[in-house]
């Protein structure tokens, strides 16, 4: 199985509760207005990965920086569902969760007749659906962008955090490469880059 991928984060705290790894999937059809990152969204570009090739990476950094999950953005996931619910599922055989973004809300992935859309869903420990309003800024709760948005939580791993959302701290993360790249992630909408671009 191959995956259309945009990056991988061997480790982040900015995506998700705890020490993670984060897989960006490249390819989105959903094109919310004032997404941050609308560069994942033509399925053409990124790279090629193999899923025994990301997941052996999604196993060193569990051994490498005691890793408690792995996050799935993009991009929309959904659309590379069949793949990321087999990284899932290995995920969840050797103790990590799963936490899952997407553009679509919970009501139309049940909807939807597809088999590889319910083995993600399946998979999934916290959910985060809906699509980026940017009319409707969150400003209260972690890892989402706008106030439409909502948390599942399908699992008992993450639920104790369901009535402390408000106190979870919003992260955002820049490194520097040793290129001279600046790699940012973290909820940031478009607006905030531009305002962030203009002063450098």
């Amino acid at each position: 199985m191959i995956i259309q991928l945009h990056r991988f984060l061997p480790l982040t705290t900015a995506e998700g509760p705890g020490r993670r790894s984060c897989i960006w999937v490249q390819g989105c059809p959903i094109h919310c207005k004032g997404c941050g990152v609308p560069w994942t969204w033509n399925p053409k570009n990124g790279t090629r990965i193999t899923v025994d090739e990301l997941w052996n990476k999604i196993v060193f950094c569990k051994q490498k920086h005691q890793t408690e999950g792995i996050t799935f953005l993009g991009g929309e996931p959904f659309e590379q569902a069949t793949a990321l619910a087999e990284i899932g599922k290995r995920a969840q055989s050797i103790g990590l969760s799963v936490m899952t973004f997407t553009g679509y809300y919970i009501e139309q992935i049940e909807k939807q007749n597809k088999p590889e859309w319910k083995a993600l869903y399946r998979v999934t420990d916290l959910l985060i659906d809906g699509p980026f309003e940017q009319d409707q800024p969150d400003k209260n709760r972690p890892w989402v962008g706008s106030t439409n948005q909502r948390f599942h939580f399908l699992t008992d791993r993450y639920k104790s955090l369901q009535k402390t959302l408000t106190n979870v701290p919003d992260r955002l993360e820049i490194r520097l490469k040793r290129d001279g790249t600046v790699e940012a992630n973290g909820m940031v909408p478009s607006e905030v880059w531009n305002r962030i671009f203009k002063t450098l």
